[in-house]
């Protein structure tokens, strides 16, 4: 999981994303699943940022291979924060962010699922 900038086109953000995946491959990883969530708001501000960019990789590759994934995206500029949790499996299904998207319509609806109105 990483966030970019908050300026990043969606654009920018893919190349990006293209970017870091071709750095796991080329260290011999694989990209099981890519998952772009959107531009969210930050808890607090990150280098000025108010904003990102989130997006969920997730990777099957050895400790080496990790090791220096995780070295780039720290030498990254256009990277807030990022963060690598090893888990067992994969879920195959949507994480529970895009889900709830979903679930909720879109970014078209009110907090309670609802249309919104205009007054």
């Amino acid at each position: 999981m990483f966030i970019a900038r908050q300026d990043f086109s969606t654009a920018q953000v893919e190349a990006l994303n293209e970017k870091l995946a071709q750095t796991v491959e080329g260290l011999g990883g694989k990209i099981a699943k890519t998952e772009y969530w959107g531009l969210r708001s930050l808890t607090y501000r990150v280098k000025k940022n108010r904003k990102g960019h989130y997006t969920l990789f997730q990777i099957e590759a050895d400790n080496a291979t990790i090791a220096e994934y995780e070295r780039q995206m720290r030498l990254n500029e256009d990277v807030l924060r990022q963060m690598t949790v090893k888990v067992e499996e994969f879920e195959e299904e949507q994480s529970a962010i895009l889900r709830n998207r979903d679930e909720r319509g879109g970014r078209g609806g009110n907090r309670r699922g609802g249309p919104r109105q205009h007054g």
